[in-house]
């Protein structure tokens, strides 16, 4: 019997040691923790500093939704006042959030970072219609910000980082990207500055920015030998 109750306080005393440790515990919804740089969260379509959009129509979006979520549907642009720079834009684009599994496929298939992901996840809704954004409500505003549905609990930083998964400037893990920008700037942002922490470099030799053509062109020249090729 005294056995028993020596084992049973025994379970205790992880549980007794925890009452004297600080507390960790958010006030959620009125705190919430900061979210990781690439977190994934509800999309936005961006634009350049000008207003044009960025979306050209291609539906490569699309094509990579495992989960079919996406619906785009390109136009030819009007010569007189275009939409976007080039012959196309998305004309529609549709996002079905009832099926979205945030996998960010469609961030990385975008060749204009026209489609990037907030850090805003929190949004529920009384009808089917509301979980199927159209590109009015996902088209960033003239600020630059994205447009606040009603059902969505927004927080400044939520809209803050809208293209982190973009900004990766190691692709295959290399370091010697990093600090590359390679990306266009946003309405309302300019040009986003890039990750940082790739490589054991210290911080000021590690992030330089360099633009993408001067950074490609070493590479060749370093895989000829130094030689012109």
């Amino acid at each position: 019997m005294t056995m028993g109750v020596l084992d049973a306080l025994g379970g205790f005393r992880l549980t007794l040691r925890q009452v004297f440790e600080p507390r960790v515990t958010l006030q959620y919804p009125e705190e919430k923790r900061p979210k990781p740089p690439r977190f994934h969260g509800r999309h936005v379509l961006n634009r350049y500093p000008d207003g044009m959009e960025k979306c050209i129509g291609c539906e490569l979006c699309a094509g990579a939704c495992p989960a079919r979520c996406i619906y785009v549907r390109g136009a030819n642009n009007d010569p007189e006042r275009p939409t976007s720079p080039g012959e196309r834009f998305g004309f529609v684009y549709e996002i079905n959030y009832l099926r979205c599994i945030h996998c960010d496929l469609c961030v990385e298939a975008c060749p204009t970072e026209a489609i990037t992901e907030s850090k805003m996840f929190e949004f529920a809704f009384t009808n089917r219609e509301d979980a199927i954004y159209t590109k009015a409500e996902l088209v960033v505003d003239d600020e630059g910000h994205p447009r606040r549905q009603p059902w969505e609990d927004w927080r400044d930083e939520d809209e803050r980082w809208t293209s982190a998964w973009v900004r990766a400037t190691a692709p295959g893990g290399d370091p010697a990207f990093e600090g590359v920008v390679g990306w266009s700037p946003e309405l309302g942002v300019g040009t986003r500055p890039p990750e940082r922490g790739q490589s054991d470099l210290p911080e000021d030799e590690a992030t330089p920015v360099f633009s993408l053509r001067a950074i490609l062109a070493s590479r060749i020249f370093r895989q000829h030998g130094g030689r012109a090729w």
